[in-house]
């Protein structure tokens, strides 16, 4: 049978994709200190047995100070690993890959969750002061964010290699960083909210120096069989801001560090600003950092028939597709793609009839 390019396997390292859909990470906000919780396993577990192949986790805070609301899924101490570990082992036996997606909110940190009026978090409620690279806050009415010491960037990253123990211990076989939309990691690259003047600022390479030195860290403490991946904003999208040159220089760096999958996305540092709409709208910016860097790359972005994202991979624009919305409206959308695609019946025999 032609198997439409959208239901290839894909291999990174030893880990083995069934098609190339992937579920991204989508922040539920519905943990309590940081533990997964009734919601988190259907939310995931449907995806699985909707036909995804690899199947994130949302952006799971590497520390309490790391966390956007405080209904942040964490992965801070050991005590998070047993709820997740469930949900990864019930990804697995469905047939697709588990992945985590670890993160630092840095100044975006200590709002509440989104159906509540965005303010940022009193003290009296448990909110706390953020974390940045400088003391700039992320928008207006944001708390000013404390500038963080050379040891405290040491500590962050430990964190990160600390919390990639965990995942692996929870039985996750993919880890990507969330390093675009203005989180810890894109806020150290981009001009607009670092500017600092020591080792972690100023020039590119200062500036790149936190995520190099994380993604280190991260290799040394993730198995070296399981594929690493990072979100990067391709661009800022704002006069003076990281640019898609800047992603061009960055990219070679953190593959040569151990980054396996860079899933290329846009924007998110700061000011407000449109947004592309259109169906696929970042296909080419991913097509462009695939060629030129030679890495395998993954994107989203509004890909919500089966045959944008068959295009995509056929058209070799990306490897993976990373679907949001769609997956959320329907978590069956992958085995329904496969029969608009004429790739098989994937239905689970509890279906099939």
């Amino acid at each position: 049978m032609n198997v439409p390019p959208l239901f290839t396997p894909f291999k990174l390292r030893e880990v083995v994709l069934r098609n190339r859909v992937v579920m991204s990470p989508m922040m539920q906000y519905s943990a309590t200190d940081g533990m997964a919780g009734p919601w988190h396993t259907p939310h995931l577990g449907s995806r699985a047995v909707g036909g995804a192949a690899l199947v994130f986790a949302e952006q799971t805070a590497v520390s309490p100070l790391g966390r956007s609301t405080l209904g942040d899924l964490g992965l801070w101490s050991d005590a998070h690993i047993a709820p997740l570990a469930a949900i990864a082992q019930f990804v697995e036996s469905q047939g697709a890959v588990p992945g985590i997606q670890l993160g630092h909110s840095g100044r975006k940190a200590s709002i509440r969750s989104p159906w509540q009026p965005r303010t940022p978090l009193r003290e009296e409620e448990g909110g706390w002061q953020p974390l940045a690279p400088s003391a700039l806050p992320c928008g207006k009415g944001r708390p000013v964010p404390h500038p963080m010491s050379i040891p405290e960037i040491a500590a962050v990253i430990d964190e990160f290699a600390a919390a990639a123990r965990r995942a692996a211990a929870a039985g996750f076989k993919v880890i990507e960083i969330h390093g675009a939309h203005g989180y810890l990691p894109h806020q150290f690259l981009s001009p607009l909210s670092n500017r600092r003047d020591d080792a972690y600022g100023g020039s590119f390479n200062g500036r790149s120096r936190f995520v190099v030195e994380l993604i280190t860290a991260m290799r040394a403490a993730w198995p070296q069989e399981l594929p690493l991946a990072i979100r990067l904003s391709a661009t800022d999208d704002l006069p003076d801001g990281w640019t898609l040159e800047d992603t061009l220089r960055l990219v070679p760096l953190l593959h040569e560090a151990g980054v396996d999958l860079f899933d290329i996305s846009l924007g998110g540092i700061g000011a407000a600003h449109a947004y592309p709409t259109s169906p696929g709208a970042l296909a080419p910016l991913a097509a462009q950092i695939r060629s030129q860097a030679g890495v395998p790359v993954a994107v989203s972005w509004n890909i919500g028939t089966p045959e944008l994202a068959n295009e995509i991979i056929a058209r070799e624009q990306a490897d993976l597709v990373f679907l949001g919305r769609a997956l959320l409206r329907d978590p069956y959308w992958t085995l329904r793609a496969a029969d608009a695609l004429d790739a098989g019946s994937l239905w689970p025999v509890q279906m099939k009839r």
